[in-house]
């Protein structure tokens, strides 16, 4: 899964990595740590205004929803069931690029959780990358505002991040620079399901200097 991850460049890398201007340049903070579980606002692209870096809300709100609850089930969504999930099967179609450059996971190393090791996991030279990402724009009808929110897509580990999601064995769906346009351009979903992957580079930051590649 992936709950949380790590923004931490500078605006203006971000927007010459991605090809696009910040619609809210002055919203915009780097960060270490964003925790899903906290919704926090976070750049992302989306299909219908690809040339804007957008903030919206980690946590995705179908339109059908009622309240806000739902989000803390939704931060994440499995590739494999992306058409059958009710959050999720009617806004296949609104893809996002999530735009960060890491995360974290953990590894258990028993059976309860109870010993758990934490790595960062990157791309080579702590390099700018995109989550796939589906978006909403949930309409609040105690406040009348517009809500945007996205999830991060995730697919079966691969080596690497079986290694360390030992346990349940996914990891987000990290695009190729080269096919984050076919992302937004709506092509099929399994296209993006493992065995695709990029080169991941993932450091035990209990251990200095173990570094862990496939």
């Amino acid at each position: 899964m992936c709950y949380h991850i790590i923004q931490s460049k500078l605006r203006k890398q971000i927007e010459r990595r991605f090809k696009a201007k910040f619609m809210l340049p002055n919203t915009f903070e780097p960060s270490t740590h964003l925790n899903g579980f906290d919704f926090p606002s976070i750049p992302i692209i989306t299909n219908d205004k690809p040339e804007i870096i957008q903030d919206f809300n980690w946590g995705f709100i179908p339109e059908w929803s009622k309240s806000k609850d739902i989000r803390a089930v939704t931060l994440n969504a499995k590739i494999e069931t992306l058409h059958e999930k009710p959050s999720f099967k009617n806004s296949v179609q609104q893809r996002c690029l999530v735009l960060a450059n890491g995360f974290y996971e953990w590894q258990w190393r028993d059976i309860k959780g109870k010993n758990k090791v934490k790595y960062q996991i990157g791309i080579e030279g702590d390099a700018l990358f995109a989550f796939a990402g589906l978006y909403s724009h949930w309409h609040d009808d105690q406040t009348n505002e517009i809500v945007n929110t996205f999830t991060i897509v995730t697919t079966e580990a691969n080596p690497l991040m079986a290694t360390i999601h030992n346990i349940k064995k996914r990891m987000p769906v990290i695009l190729r620079a080269e096919d984050e346009i076919n992302w937004l351009h709506q092509e099929p979903v399994d296209q993006f399901a493992y065995p695709y992957e990029v080169n991941l580079f993932a450091k035990n930051l209990d251990v200095q200097n173990e570094l862990l590649l496939f």
